[in-house]
């Protein structure tokens, strides 16, 4: 039996011009510009720079604007208000000019980074070797092999394998081992190793011979574990030196590049240049905070478009070739028009956002102090500037900030708060550099356990348990106490 209801429900949906502007939001400042630069060449009707005032133009406006707008109700046959996207007006609706900087205190030209990949510049290298032809090939595929960090990861056998089933190379183990001790002649030094001990193998093999590195290579192939767990009673005893003569092999291991491949600006992944999106500078005692000019572009609607316009509208019979020809006009417009407003309420919501996260903040701007940053979660600017806490989290997870102390991503003045032993709450950031600053200042012989540390920082006013000790110095990048030891 079919049965038929009524049901009511409440639903929110963006609209496109909504979901355009919050994916303009996310955008950092390289990728907001290839942006723009994508939109244009997709949209004739939209235009960079300001626009340049003609004043025959200006007359035309001006003898056309009484009329024109008189009836600005009238529509034509193609249901379009032409008048709607004529305008005379000296500075348009559409037209956005940034007021918070000067014109030149930007550079508004995209940079962009030219050189050779690791990859490439690795396979340039080969040619000083004397291979036959299908070592050649072998050596190849080995650095195409070579991952970011400069190593090939991979059993050899397992590359023996790949040469036959991807490249129709039939070979065995023997040659590639000949071909890969080749390979890890190339520079950097290191480069091609399988692990981390034959990496510094290889670099310790460069250099010139001493006492200091010969000790040094004698400790990487017979006592490797040892000194990477930072054994130093069994790497005395075992082999038979001083504490002094340990220390200085020591640091000739600690100046080597555990990863070669990463020394080279040109790796195969693209080099990130990072721009920072906002600059807070402290003058006479204030803040003063500013959008990088890259984010406020100058742009305006295609004259050309707004001409063709004014042509339908003054030509007296109007073909169906015109209609469509405006119709197309109509939608470049309203898309043209759509973007300029998106990219200005951008600008404005970055800096309202900013703005508000600098005043909430404005003890560490001012001294550089991590210790001064105050608990902030994104629900707190949010809030404050009475906006989505999606928008703050798109500003703050993708946008940089240009202090006196350096550049930063915003997303690091955030931070969870803690109850010090005063009742008062703390920032987590500011508990992990009292962590930091505890750690920096032990005796590196005897390095703190993180339940000493855990003391260390409820004498200072901060009870936290060993396991949030312990998780806040991995969130640090700080290793455990037995690796901390020096001798």
């Amino acid at each position: 039996m079919l049965k038929q209801q009524l049901n009511f429900k409440l639903s929110q949906k963006l609209s496109p011009q909504q979901i355009q502007l919050m994916k303009l939001i996310q955008l950092p400042t390289q990728a907001f510009e290839q942006r723009i630069k994508e939109e244009m060449e997709e949209n004739p009707a939209l235009e960079d720079g300001k626009e340049e005032r003609i004043d025959e133009y200006d007359d035309i406006g001006n003898e056309n604007s009484e009329d024109d707008y008189d009836n600005d109700n009238e529509t034509i046959e193609t249901e379009i208000d032409v008048d709607e996207y004529l305008s005379d007006d000296e500075i348009p609706s559409y037209r956005l000019n940034a007021n918070n900087y000067s014109p030149d205190d930007d550079d508004k030209q995209v940079p962009y980074a030219a050189g050779t990949s690791f990859t490439q510049h690795l396979k340039t290298q080969l040619s000083t070797f004397r291979f036959e032809e299908t070592e050649h090939e072998i050596a190849e595929f080995l650095v195409g092999s070579v991952d970011e960090s400069g190593y090939i990861r991979r059993a050899v056998q397992d590359i023996v394998d790949d040469l036959a089933f991807t490249q129709n190379i039939y070979t065995d183990e023997a040659t590639v081992e000949k071909v890969l001790d080749k390979v890890q002649q190339l520079d950097p030094a290191g480069v091609g190793a399988r692990s981390l001990e034959e990496c510094l193998l290889i670099q310790l093999t460069r250099k010139e011979s001493t006492k200091q590195v010969e000790l040094a290579k004698d400790i990487m192939e017979r006592s490797f574990d040892h000194f990477s767990k930072k054994h130093y009673k069994k790497l005395l005893s075992r082999h038979d030196i001083s504490e002094d003569e340990l220390r200085e092999a020591i640091e000739v291991i600690e100046h080597l590049n555990p990863k070669p491949g990463g020394a080279y600006s040109g790796n195969t992944r693209m080099v990130e240049h990072v721009i920072p999106d906002f600059t807070i500078k402290i003058e006479d005692g204030e803040l003063q905070l500013t959008l990088n000019g890259r984010n406020a572009p100058e742009m305006h609607i295609s004259r050309d478009y707004n001409n063709m316009l004014k042509g339908y509208k003054e030509s007296k019979e109007k073909t169906k070739a015109q209609k469509d020809a405006v119709m197309f006009i109509k939608q470049k417009l309203d898309a043209a028009k759509w973007f300029i407003e998106a990219i200005k309420q951008r600008q404005q919501t970055l800096m309202v956002t900013m703005s508000s996260i600098m005043n909430y903040q404005k003890e560490y701007f001012l001294t550089g102090d991590e210790r001064n940053l105050r608990p902030m979660i994104l629900k707190d600017i949010a809030d404050e500037i009475e906006m989505d806490v999606s928008t703050v989290s798109r500003v703050a997870n993708s946008k940089y900030v240009d202090t006196p102390y350096g550049t930063k991503l915003i997303k690091e003045f955030f931070s969870e708060s803690m109850t010090n032993d005063q009742g008062e709450e703390v920032s987590t950031r500011e508990i992990k550099k009292i962590l930091e600053m505890s750690i920096e200042e032990e005796d590196k012989r005897k390095p703190l356990t993180d339940e000493k540390l855990a003391k260390v920082l409820k004498d200072k006013g901060y009870p936290i348990a060993r396991r949030t000790v312990a998780k806040y110095r991995e969130q640090l990048d700080i290793s455990v106490a037995r690796l901390r030891k020096e001798i």
